[in-house]
């Protein structure tokens, strides 16, 4: 059921648990966290980087995916089409394309032509019935080109962002996207609990999910962290399983070198890797 991702990411902020946005890549990568929301009765967020989308032929192409395998599969858990760290034209493209969620990612402008193009959308997609991200202080490491040192957010920035009306704040908190080094300092909570009490009632956003430990995962939602992006997570186990099938000579046996037995691994790999997030994150039986 293709919905905004307000309504589920309130009652996330309420209940004390986090909605998990896992991005997809291709059908498989949507087929498997599809079926596996459905499974554990979850909400769940499908995420789109502007450059997976490219890789998809289009924001179009995407959306009509998602539509369809959505109805296909009967999936009646609670579902959002949402753009990540999108850019203002990413952003109206998406909108245009059928999402029913976007991110605008003005953490690299300064704070008053972010508060402006934040402004902007927030108005555009909230005429549309979408919801909206928004995100201050960038990320640490590499998305789609765009590179952050991880810098945290100035709570009083957070709350300017918040106060436009957003359905969910990124903050970084020290938070890398990719594979976290041997030296990362970890999570400023102190952080994190500075943006909470400036914000709110907001449902914060943790980007980076690959990688953090349990014990962090949790204290964040403690803190007010109602959404948790994985992305390198399903990769790296997707390649991880497709590898062990081709050096194990599966693909060579019989018609092991059909696509659909090829990728079959790798997809269930996503399957259990979503569904070990989902019960971390707490959002089982939450739909």
């Amino acid at each position: 059921m293709l919905v905004s991702a307000t309504e589920m990411l309130k009652k996330a902020k309420e209940g004390h648990y986090a909605v998990g946005q896992f991005n997809i890549n291709n059908l498989e990568w949507t087929k498997s966290i599809l079926l596996t929301a459905q499974e554990l009765n979850s909400p769940v967020i499908l995420g789109v980087s502007e450059g997976a989308g490219k890789y998809m032929t289009g924001f179009k192409t995407v959306a009509a995916m998602v539509k369809a395998m959505d109805e296909e599969l009967g999936i009646t858990v609670p579902v959002a089409l949402h753009l990540d760290h999108g850019t203002y034209e990413g952003c109206y493209k998406c909108i245009k394309a059928g999402f029913t969620s976007i991110m605008f990612d003005g953490s690299h402008y300064p704070i008053e032509e972010n508060v402006a193009k934040t402004t902007e959308l927030v108005n555009v997609a909230h005429n549309l019935g979408l919801s909206i991200e928004a995100e201050v202080g960038s990320i640490g490491g590499e998305e789609d080109g765009v590179i952050g040192a991880g810098e945290c957010a100035d709570p009083n920035e957070c709350k300017m962002i918040a106060d436009l009306g957003v359905d969910m704040l990124a903050a970084g908190i020290g938070n890398i996207h990719g594979k976290y080094p041997a030296n990362w300092a970890g999570l400023s909570f102190e952080t994190l609990d500075a943006v909470q009490q400036k914000t709110g009632a907001m449902p914060l956003v943790l980007h980076g999910g690959t990688g953090i430990p349990d014990d962090m995962i949790k204290k964040a939602i403690d803190l007010g962290v109602s959404k948790i992006n994985v992305n390198t997570e399903c990769q790296l186990v997707f390649q991880e399983a497709t590898r062990a099938y081709i050096e194990a000579g599966k693909d060579l046996e019989g018609k092991g070198f059909d696509p659909r037995k090829l990728l079959a691994p790798g997809a269930q790999a996503i399957c259990d890797k979503v569904k070990e997030k989902m019960e971390l994150f707490g959002s089982v039986n939450k739909a």
